[in-house]
């Protein structure tokens, strides 16, 4: 995805100039229904290789994309631009907990069997330095600490190209297991 201004890439606006930014994305149920008969791991892993769609929030956000999927861990990617600030200049932090969410169920996700699935029931979220579009792109790695029958616990970080580190979060997840009533 690429922003642009008055249609020329890269250009710097004027501090008045209105941006605009347009992104599409696919059903979401179908997506869902696809990964239905895959473990999580290999539903992850076919959003990462573009065989199935990734979920809209990836691109109402602008995430770059999935860039690792293993058991138990999962990492994001993200360039922040202009559309991810607040009213201070700096990217948001509902844009930091979304990233971090992601990355905490993803991992949790990529240990299910097919058919299981989970929700997040709580995350906390420490924001340690604000982001800008001058930050460059940055990895959330997500990775579950303990995978339970019903729960499962999950932790995130926010690093920079240089290992510097703007976020953290741990969240809880309830596990649904497909045999269960």
């Amino acid at each position: 995805m690429t922003e642009t201004i008055d249609g020329v890439e890269g250009a710097a606006p004027a501090a008045d100039a209105e941006r605009t930014r347009t992104y599409t994305w696919s059903d979401p149920l179908a997506s869902f229904a696809e990964g239905g008969s895959m473990s999580g791991i290999e539903y992850l892993r076919a959003m990462a290789e573009g065989r199935t769609p990734v979920p809209p929030i990836t691109a109402t956000l602008g995430f770059d994309g999935i860039g690792e999927v293993a058991e138990g861990r999962v990492v994001f990617t993200l360039t922040p631009a202009e559309h991810h600030y607040n009213p201070m200049g700096s990217v948001h932090g509902g844009v930091y907990a979304t990233l971090l969410d992601s990355a905490c169920g993803c991992a949790v996700q990529s240990l299910l069997p097919a058919g299981d699935f989970y929700t997040s029931l709580d995350l906390s979220v420490k924001f340690l330095r604000g982001m800008t579009k001058d930050t460059g792109q940055v990895q959330c790695i997500g990775t579950v600490t303990y995978m339970g029958r019903r729960t499962a616990l999950a932790e995130a970080r926010i690093v920079d190209a240089n290992g510097k580190l703007y976020g953290t979060a741990t969240s809880s997840c309830m596990v649904f297991r497909a045999g269960d009533k």
